[in-house]
């Protein structure tokens, strides 16, 4: 079965992908931050100082327009002396950051024993930084607000914890090498994010790989591609055009869609090809 959602893995945006239920979860937490903050007699600008984070950022919290951090809750928590009442809102949380439409995905990502993802317009969601993830949302077109875009930044830093399991995943990436040449947000951000892909790609089970840009035969022609295996269940693949993601389920479908893969990565450099390259463009950027 083929399902479509108007989510991309690396753009599309609007409010409307969180659900009113998410929405009104945030405020109801906003509210309860706000009435440990008053009962411990602490403004906001002084609940910030403690706790590290600005006065803004605790206002927008409170209203329920930006998604607190586990470390915002802890921190608030023991601040105000709330005993261990904020803390337990961290799984609620935990949920409710991802925008509806990812939410699948980001249920399969952190089942998955293995993941592979071919890229050829910007770095791939999983290996993005934030600035570079921001920069990217920062472009979307109609434009976006900053709390709508911090919401999203953070919920794909989120979903960048598969990097840190164990027992680790099995994870690929193909980039075409027009990627890491292409400035986005500035070359003080691309810097960065080469610097990001170079320490991801010496983790063990980790491979980035570059396909060249000067490639006369190509099996990537179709678009971007993105294979999920869950540790109980077959593999499902992702496939991004514009706003659409569709997600195949059809085992002869995804057989296709891994057997173009397989040869994606074929043609590609080494990994440790790939990586002198970042390593040059780098040095250039």
């Amino acid at each position: 079965m083929t399902t479509e959602s108007g989510q991309s893995d690396d753009d599309t945006t609007s409010d409307r992908d969180w659900e009113e239920s998410s929405t009104d979860l945030l405020k109801a937490i906003g509210r309860q931050i706000k009435l440990w903050r008053d009962r411990a007699g602490l403004t906001q600008p002084e609940l910030g100082k403690r706790i590290g984070y600005s006065d803004e950022t605790v206002s927008s919290v409170e209203r329920g327009r930006r998604t607190p951090q586990p470390d915002f809750l802890d921190a608030t928590d023991d601040a105000t002396g709330a005993g261990g009442m904020l803390k337990d809102f961290k799984e609620d949380v935990r949920r409710a950051r991802f925008p509806q439409k990812v939410r699948d995905l980001a249920k399969i990502e952190a089942e998955a024993v293995s993941l592979c993802a071919y890229s050829n317009h910007n770095i791939q969601g999983l290996l993005q930084t934030e600035d570079y993830a921001r920069a990217l949302y920062q472009m979307r077109r109609p434009l976006l607000d900053e709390d709508t875009i911090e919401r999203y930044v953070a919920a794909r830093v989120a979903r960048q914890e598969i990097f840190k399991r164990w027992p680790a995943p099995i994870l690929s990436f193909v980039q075409e090498e027009v990627t890491l040449r292409r400035p986005l947000g500035g070359r003080a951000v691309m810097r960065r994010q080469l610097e990001r892909l170079l320490t991801l790609g010496q983790l063990r089970n980790v491979e980035i790989q570059v396909m060249p840009t000067d490639r006369e035969d190509h099996a990537g022609m179709s678009g971007e591609i993105l294979l999920l295996t869950p540790k109980n269940g077959p593999t499902v693949a992702h496939v991004a055009v514009q706003n659409v993601v569709r997600q195949f389920n059809d085992p002869t479908e995804v057989r296709t869609l891994e057997a173009r893969y397989g040869i994606i990565r074929a043609q590609a450099l080494t990994p440790r090809e790939s990586l002198k390259l970042i390593e040059k463009v780098l040095g250039e950027t």
